[in-house]
């Protein structure tokens, strides 16, 4: 039997997360399918825009992603913390951006007078969309009904987009973390579908490498350009930084080198491609040797990923039983 995304989901454990979600039947419909000659390539860039969507209105920080021909990848670190912050108007505004808030709700906007119990109501269910927008499992159902909906709409058909519900890994340590954003960033490469990770389209690498979203090299956020949903309007919140090297101090961000995982992405691509292994250098890069993570035991992780940590994750299962 399956379990509650909510059982599968522990802040206390870790709060970064590596999501799959794949399409009905694995079949080409958001790339272009080679047997049929449809080209559903602009659905890529739906997904890639709602991610970032949600991402600016959620509690939720992305680490990397991949959007495929027929699955996408997310990376994510949940941070409820950033929505303690939040104002109730800033709750109703981020909410009722993505689902029409209750009429009580809407009256309260308008300036309606409300009574006692009324107001009670209004704050009672601020709370739960306050609780919501620090939840995946409500980031994940705003990120696939819309999409299903709409390629379905295109389609003039109805039925399953999306293959299952999504499937979530935790990511239990630095290495878990490291290797996990590495196979997301290289899948593109690893599908032949691009010749370098700067080249790979609708990736966070790419985005990382040659920002889509700035002026100059650096992701500033006062460079990057609203969006706009319904009535609402809010800035595309960058990918999560890199905090650099792991310190004692609190982190807010990756806690890891840019330049070394530029570095790392780099040469783990080139090692696993037969054809360039030979040409590459064998020497280690400076953050393989911080976390003393051996040659052979990297690269088995970043190329059997989903398979080592799905297999880790049934171990934890069972004991928990």
């Amino acid at each position: 039997m399956t379990r509650p995304r909510k059982d599968l989901i522990s802040l206390t454990d870790t709060p970064y997360y590596h999501i799959v979600s794949r399409c009905v039947r694995r079949t080409f419909l958001c790339g272009f399918d080679q047997h049929t000659q449809q080209d559903y390539e602009h659905r890529r860039q739906w997904i890639e825009d709602r991610i970032r969507l949600l991402s600016s209105l959620f509690a939720i920080d992305i680490c990397a992603y991949a959007v495929l021909s027929n699955h996408y990848h997310i990376v994510v670190k949940l941070d409820p913390q950033q929505s303690v912050e939040w104002s109730h108007q800033a709750i109703i505004t981020r909410w009722t951006s993505l689902y029409k808030g209750p009429l009580l709700i809407q009256r309260q906007q308008q300036g309606a007078s409300l009574s006692p119990a009324e107001q009670q109501t209004v704050s009672d269910i601020i709370e739960v969309w306050r609780h919501r927008l620090t939840d995946l499992s409500w980031f994940m159902k705003s990120l696939n009904e819309p999409i299903a909906r709409e390629a379905n709409k295109e389609d003039n058909c109805t039925g399953h987009f999306w293959e299952s519900r999504y499937k979530s890994q935790a990511l239990l340590s630095e290495e878990a973390l490291l290797s996990c954003m590495a196979h997301v960033d290289l899948n593109p490469v690893r599908a032949c579908m691009a010749d370098t990770p700067e080249t790979s389209e609708y990736t966070s690498i790419k985005e990382r490498i040659k920002p889509k979203f700035t002026l100059g090299h650096e992701i500033a956020e006062a460079t990057l350009p609203s969006l706009k949903l319904h009535h609402f309007e809010t800035p595309i919140k960058p990918l999560l930084h890199f905090d650099g090297a792991i310190t004692q101090a609190t982190q807010t961000g990756i806690p890891f080198s840019w330049e070394d995982y530029v570095v790392l992405v780099d040469w783990t691509g080139r090692v696993v491609r037969e054809d360039k292994r030979g040409a590459i250098n064998n020497q280690l890069p400076p953050i393989l040797e911080r976390l003393s993570i051996e040659t052979n035991i990297w690269i088995k992780n970043a190329t059997q990923f989903e398979q080592q940590h799905k297999q880790q994750f049934r171990r934890r299962k069972t004991a928990s039983l």
